[in-house]
């Protein structure tokens, strides 16, 4: 609010606040007898304005301030014109008139460049200064109005008018609320300013004189002059305060706002002093204990990238960023983010590889031990691994003859595909543990960022490299086996498509030069082994699922199942239960052998038993839920010899049989069997599911109507379309089956397939479809016994479909004795175990009225 001393050297008049350091150091100067009057009061202003009125007065133009009725301001003068006129006026009446000039910058103002409203005043002291300079204290009167200009040498003189203030009335509460509140504010301006003396606070308290207070404070304000004279300007009191009061507010706002700022900047500037200087400590005691722990980090980085066998390149990056590194202050930001880079580089493996064990009768004794069955899925990873062991050994010889070091070629991907819990994950481990490689698994399910596999930029707070280096990294080898796990369930969003990374990583044609975005620098890839698994490769980008080489694993039949829970499942359970410290050498079975499980006297379990849980507790392809459920009875029976033991009765145990198995497991659900519908219309399809192979059943019935097709059983778009592509050839060959035209416009259809909570798709079911079609409209039942699968056209082909094995095992497991399969699904037949077969008969059929033929007692009436 308040100003200190102002002044312009280059002319002029120099004006100074009253509560100006120099202006207090005057005050003794100032003789006893002058007529020093710093603030008015009520009377005194009464008596002040109620002087004679001068018609002709000197006018004083002042370059930077504006003088208020009854304010005392000091001024150094400096124009010749202006001492001139002191001196006069101090040696007659002593009174002047004191004018602000337009601009500032004027040396001899004329009339038109000063303002037209000044105030009258009354010189109290004039003295020459040590510097040679003459001052003045002036004090204000009243204002006037600049009517005309009477002489111009040696100073100015004018002839003035009366500029008369309008005052509100006595008791005006609005006018008293305004000069409190200019009071208020202009205390805490004072308060808040470090510039302003206490004196001035002082002062302000001591007025009472509410119009002498308005023009205290509008003469000290920290306001442009121009603002302090339209101030002077404003004729009426309260209207004056109005204008005061505005820009004190925004005054006050502003010194707020810079306190806050000075305070913060303190707050930091003394954070920053604090932390060196805890720093410095921490530094002289590490100094005084043995070193440095920083220059001991760059130094251990350096000691470990000597033993790296890193690619020039790299070495020739890592030399430059470790130059960085000693170049930032440790406390810096950056210094952690630099240090993780470095060292992600030094931990890498790079040119390290384990040396592969290529005993193919070893690994195959591996294989064995750690899966059972699989023939076809074991027949093909010997394959691969004799394929590493020939063209190693033709490196070796080159690698020997031409003295240059090993350029494997990258290996085909392998790409496991097959139900949840048909051992793709531990198939994996057992190729590692044949080969005598690392193991490393990845699960890419619900990845959606890409950076997840190339890695984020350095740029990023909390980058870091991707999935795949960081793999590399654990394993500590060039050459692991790397399993990406669930590679169909990658997801993409906005932050890219982390397959289209996979593209690189999964072609052996590029991956030896595998770029991640953290590092910065190619990896070589092209000797990893990687193994993806999927459960379905209908979410696997095409590009992606081109690079790999994909095995088919299907499901356990339940006599698979049982040889899996004896020799694997039951074991590890009972182990991990407490049962037995060791799991039991497995026993070598004969096939048929059909011995039960038993440990002493603590478990026994049957075959009978086994396959009760598979066929009524379990419903999938694969041994997952057939291990939950052997854990829960292994759980049973280490409470019960728990419980014996603790009530000493001797050694407890169970013998899991048929009785008490509803007991430890709960109530049994079993599968779908064969059922008898006894009507027209009902046929049985076959399903391939997630979980394995199911049986399903398609009812067709009839009612009066107009033809109306209605579809039940939440189907999906395709099995919708395999209903009406069978009913459509139905009735283009409604005449050869012996179906009159006109049945199909009175009567309404309805196809339903039970269980309605499960969406069902795929077209699979079309001549299934079909035949419920036809079985309805010709009144004749379906064969008993009998289901089938495959898709149907409009001329009434049947197509392959795909699943056939799960198939085939869930029809065997709900008691069906005959199969209609199209006849290029022979094939997938001849790829199943012959012991899976029996009891079954299969009908291999191109056309649909070969499969009416069989499943009804229709005459066949087309030629194939």
């Amino acid at each position: 609010m308040f100003c200190c001393a102002q002044h312009d050297k280059k002319t002029g008049n120099q004006t100074m606040n009253i509560f100006d350091n120099e202006t207090l150091h005057l005050n003794p100067i100032i003789e006893d007898d002058a007529e020093l009057i710093p603030l008015l009061s009520t009377e005194d202003e009464e008596q002040m304005n109620a002087e004679k009125f001068p018609q002709e007065i000197p006018i004083l133009p002042l370059r930077n301030t504006v003088l208020f009725p009854g304010v005392v301001i000091p001024i150094t003068v400096g124009r010749d014109k202006s001492i001139s006129l002191i001196k006069d006026a101090y040696k007659g009446d002593k009174t002047i008139g004191v004018l602000a000039q337009k601009n500032d910058k004027t040396e001899d103002p004329t009339i038109d460049e000063l303002n037209k409203i000044g105030t009258i005043a009354f010189i109290l002291k004039m003295f020459r200064m040590p510097d040679g300079n003459t001052t003045v204290i002036i004090q204000g009167k009243r204002r006037f109005e600049l009517k005309e200009l009477t002489q111009t040498e040696p100073y100015l003189k004018a002839k003035i008018g009366e500029f008369k203030e309008a005052k509100p009335a006595t008791g005006d509460k609005e006018f008293d609320a305004l000069v409190g509140s200019l009071k208020d504010i202009a205390q805490q301006i004072i308060k808040g300013s470090p510039h302003i003396p206490s004196e001035a606070s002082f002062a302000m308290k001591n007025i009472d004189s509410p119009s002498f207070l308005i023009n205290f404070i509008s003469s000290n304000a920290n306001i442009p002059v121009t603002e302090k004279q339209k101030l002077l300007e404003v004729p009426n009191l309260k209207e004056r305060a109005t204008h005061l009061l505005g820009h004190l507010s925004k005054e006050l706002q502003m010194l707020e706002l810079k306190n806050q700022i000075q305070s913060k900047v303190k707050v930091d500037i003394d954070k920053q002093q604090r932390e060196y200087f805890l720093h410095q400590q921490i530094k002289t005691i590490q100094d005084e204990l043995g070193g440095n722990s920083f220059e001991q980090q760059v130094e251990e980085l350096k000691k470990k990238a000597k033993d790296k066998k890193w690619p020039k390149e790299v070495a020739t990056m890592f030399e430059k960023e470790i130059k960085k590194l000693e170049r930032i202050n440790p406390n810096a930001a950056e210094y952690s983010v630099q240090t993780n880079y470095l060292e992600t580089m030094v931990d890498l493996p790079w040119n390290e590889y384990t040396t592969d064990l290529f005993d193919l009768r070893k690994a195959q004794k591996v294989l064995d031990q750690d899966h059972y069955g699989m023939e076809k899925i074991k027949e093909r990873v010997m394959e691969h691994l004799a394929v590493l062991k020939l063209k190693s050994a033709i490196e070796d010889k080159k690698t020997e003859k031409e003295g240059k070091s090993k350029t494997r070629n990258g290996s085909p991907i392998l790409c496991l595909v097959g139900p949840p819990g048909v051992g793709k994950t531990s198939l994996g481990k057992s190729i590692a543990s044949a080969l005598g490689r690392k193991y490393v698994r990845v699960s890419l399910g619900g990845l959606k960022d890409e950076a997840e596999i190339r890695g984020h930029r350095r740029t990023y707070i909390g980058a870091m490299p991707g999935r795949v280096i960081k793999g590399i990294q654990k394993a500590k080898s060039s050459n692991p086996v790397f399993m990406l796990d669930e590679i169909d369930k990658v997801g993409s969003d906005y932050h890219g498509d982390p397959s289209s990374a996979l593209l690189e990583v999964l072609d052996p044609e590029q991956n030896n030069s595998f770029h991640d975005n953290f590092i910065e620098v190619d990896y070589d890839l092209s000797k990893v082994m990687f193994i993806a698994t999927a459960n379905t490769l209908s979410t696997v980008q095409p590009a992606l699922r081109d690079r790999m080489e994909i095995i088919e694993m299907t499901g356990y039949s339940v006599e698979e199942k049982i040889e899996i829970a004896k020799r694997y499942l039951i074991p590890k359970q009972l182990v991990e239960n407490g049962i037995i410290e060791q799991p039991p050498p497995a026993p070598k079975r004969e096939k048929g052998d059909s011995a039960p499980f038993k440990v002493g006297a603590k478990f026994s379990i049957s075959d009978n038993v086994i396959e009760k849980i598979i066929e009524n507790y379990t419903r999938e392809s694969g041994v997952r839920l057939l291990e939950k459920m052997i854990a829960k009875i292994s759980r049973h029976v280490a409470k019960n010899i728990a419980m014996k033991t603790l009530v000493k009765r001797g050694k407890g145990g169970l013998t899991v049989t048929e009785d008490n198995l509803i007991a430890i497991l709960g109530p049994a659900h079993p599968r779908e069997h064969y059922q008898d519908a006894g009507v027209p219309g009902v046929v049985i399809g076959l399903a391939w599911t997630p979980a394995g192979g199911d049986i399903l059943f398609i009812e067709t019935s009839l009612s009066a109507g107009k033809g109306k097709l209605t579809l039940t059983g939440n189907l999906g778009d395709v099995m919708k379309e395999s209903a009406t592509i069978a009913l459509e050839y139905l009735k283009s060959h409604a005449d050869s089956l012996g179906i009159t035209a006109d049945v199909f416009a009175n009567k309404n259809i309805h196809i339903h397939v039970p269980e309605g909570a499960t969406p069902k798709d795929g077209p699979s079911a079309g001549i299934a479809m079909l035949t419920a079609l036809t079985s309805a409209f010709t009144g004749k039942k379906v064969k008993k016994f009998l289901a089938m699968t495959g898709e149907i056209t409009l001329r009434g082909r049947v197509l392959p479909v795909g699943g056939i094995k799960e198939k085939i095992l869930a029809a065997k497991r709900a008691d069906i004795k005959e199969i209609i399969l199209c006849e290029e699904n022979r094939k997938d037949i001849e790829d199943i175990n012959k012991d899976f077969l029996k009891g079954l008969t299969f009908h291999y059929v191109s056309n649909m009225i070969d499969v009416l033929a069989i499943a009804l007692p229709i005459k066949k009436i087309f030629a194939n």
